[in-house]
């Protein structure tokens, strides 16, 4: 079974790789957001809006879950060792 510092420590390093990916995410869209869109919209249709919105809508989503799932619980054990 694993004791507190063993969580704390996992979470640590599921929020820097889930950040990591976050990062990734946006350095991706922002750079290569042209052939990202006509990737997207071949399949799907969307508008630029639309795409901007999704991922948008998405980046905010992931990083709340971040906080919500690893973030906030390492910082909450981090406090009581």
């Amino acid at each position: 079974m694993m004791d507190n510092i063993e969580l704390a420590n996992l979470l640590g390093w599921c929020a820097l790789i889930n950040y990591t990916i976050l990062l990734l995410w946006f350095f991706v869209f922002s750079l290569a957001h042209d052939w990202l869109f006509r990737l997207h919209n071949r399949w799907f249709g969307l508008t630029v809006g639309q795409f901007d919105l999704i991922n948008y809508g998405g980046v905010g989503l992931y990083k709340l879950l971040i906080f919500v799932f690893n973030l906030a619980p390492y910082l909450a054990l981090r406090f009581i060792i």
